[in-house]
């Protein structure tokens, strides 16, 4: 019986083989001693019979993957805004292009590239930031005069309302600002606050702005500070400018950072001078839940700094250790981030407001507790008095400067959140509430009954009082904008409330004296 002859390319290179009648292609093969990858192909098929001459060719299959980043491109967004002149744009934000990772399956053929084939949608790694273009539009809200200045965030930027609400300036148009400082000196002449940064190891830096003269650019400084998340703020001194502030160290991992949960102090100039840092708290563990960070609030008046972590309210004492003089159990949030309950000075500095966490018999153990109470801490006896059970975990207090109730009296007003959910008070939205600084005489101020809540900020009060009340004003972020509310509204009768901006994109408020007045 005559043999076949049989040619088969394979590797670059041509093997003969003479075989039998009635043999299969995979016969031939392992004739030649080739042997065939999961992925290669062999034409014709391996189960063909041979009867006649033949040339076979095996194609070598081959597949690796790739990772390739893609640009997501960044959406333009029009905003219509009443705090620029009517048909006046501006740049609020900068959109910056967003980016994910697609993997993609390369097949080879004999070494050839024959596909790509993406196997999933895309990993974003980076989101997009949408570009909003500011349009001004004729105001719609009544002017009036206000105490001091008024600086906030609005898109990005920076506005100063300056003695009356007419009176709005754009100080910082970066468009970049985070909000996670932004601080006025107590004279109203400088801002401090904090930009986003996309350099790598870099979350945002801080700034200095100085509002002295508005018919000129405003001088910008920039601090040479970067990843401050939790805390910075003005510290009185005589001479040169000062801040004390807190840094964190980026990571890849949520919450984003690793506190250092330090306390550190710089001085710098107008003229764009800026001394060595100096170091008042050591970077340390920050007690329990210390990898989410510490915040501070100094008390203008006397220079002394008090601080709150999660298991925690004390003071920084002289020798600039931490002094506890509210342990406080840690809430366990069973997420990626920390409560740290906020806290505020009385003006004479006799006592710090804070919020402490209440064991119940309803959860296995006190970290879980929902009981949040509103508390009076004495510095000088460091007792704690309970002012408001289940006041909520944002309640943030924040104490008014004197009030001058008679020529030889003089009283303050603490405001702080109540929560509309006590009992979940993480996810509750807050109703403004102003007291007396013992406790006594609360009133609701803001929202009415039947509207949508608050979001948890810290409100502000003006530096004077409004009008000829004697009273003081608060500040508040609403849905977006900006209010002021009245506070000496007596029992039973209407608050006034003032809407200020219109856009709803303001996410920060601070007030203080207005500089030279």
């Amino acid at each position: 019986m005559p043999l076949m002859h049989v040619e088969i390319y394979a590797d670059n290179k041509s093997i003969a083989v003479n075989l039998p009648p009635e043999q299969t292609i995979r016969q031939a093969l392992d004739t030649a001693h080739i042997s065939l990858g999961t992925l290669d192909r062999v034409e014709p098929d391996l189960n063909t019979i041979i009867d006649k001459p033949i040339t076979i060719r095996v194609i070598r299959v081959k597949e690796e993957f790739s990772v390739e980043k893609e640009v997501i491109p960044f959406e333009q967004k029009i905003v219509q805004t009443e705090s620029l002149p009517e048909n006046v744009t501006l740049l609020a934000q900068k959109g910056t292009n967003g980016e994910k990772e697609i993997t993609y399956r390369h097949l080879y053929e004999d070494g050839v590239e024959v596909s790509k084939t993406p196997i999933n949608e895309g990993v974003i790694t980076k989101e997009a930031v949408p570009q909003i273009m500011m349009v001004g539009i004729q105001k719609p809200f009544i002017t009036y005069d206000v105490p001091g200045r008024i600086a906030y965030i609005l898109g990005g930027n920076a506005w100063i309302i300056d003695g009356n609400t007419a009176n709005r300036i754009l100080v910082v148009s970066s468009g970049d600002l985070d909000g996670r400082v932004f601080r006025l000196s107590p004279d109203g002449e400088w801002l401090l606050f904090t930009r986003r940064e996309t350099k790598d190891e870099q979350i945002n830096s801080l700034w200095a702005a100085h509002l002295v003269d508005f018919d000129k650019p405003i001088k910008i400084i920039n601090l040479k500070i970067t990843n401050v998340v939790h805390f910075a703020d003005w510290y009185p001194k005589t001479g040169s400018l000062k801040i004390v502030f807190s840094t964190v160290e980026p990571r890849s991992t949520a919450p984003g950072w690793q506190a250092n949960n330090n306390l550190l102090s710089v001085e710098f100039s107008a003229s764009g001078w800026i001394d060595k840092w100096k170091t008042i708290i050591d970077t340390n563990s920050g007690g329990v839940y210390g990898w989410w960070g510490t915040d501070f609030a100094v008390n203008h008046e006397t220079g002394e700094i008090a601080f709150s972590r999660p298991d925690g309210v004390g003071i920084v004492n002289s020798d600039n250790g931490m002094d506890v003089l509210l342990p406080i159990t840690p809430f366990q949030t069973g997420s990626e981030w920390a409560w740290v309950p906020g806290i505020s000075w009385s003006p004479d500095g006799k006592f710090i407001y804070s919020i402490d966490h209440i064991p119940d018999q309803e959860h296995a153990t006190a970290e879980e507790s929902r009981i949040f109470t509103l508390s009076a801490i004495s510095t000088e006896q460091a007792n704690v008095f309970h002012l408001i059970q289940n006041s909520g975990m944002f309640s943030y207090p924040s104490a008014s400067p004197w009030i001058q109730k008679s020529s030889n009296e003089s009283v303050y007003q603490l405001a702080y959140l109540q929560a509309l959910i006590p009992d979940q008070s993480e996810t509750s939205r807050y109703k403004l509430v102003v007291m007396d600084q013992d406790g006594s005489n609360s009133k609701d101020l803001f929202p009415n009954e039947g509207q949508p809540g608050l979001d948890p900020q810290t409100v502000v009060w003006s530096p004077e009082p409004m009008g000829d009340s004697g009273f003081f004003a608060l500040a508040v972020i609403y849905q977006g904008n900006l209010y002021i509310v009245d506070t000496s509204a007596a029992e039973n009768q209407p608050v006034l409330v003032r809407q200020i901006t219109g856009d709803g994109l303001v996410n920060k408020v601070v007030w203080s004296s207005r500089y030279g007045g």
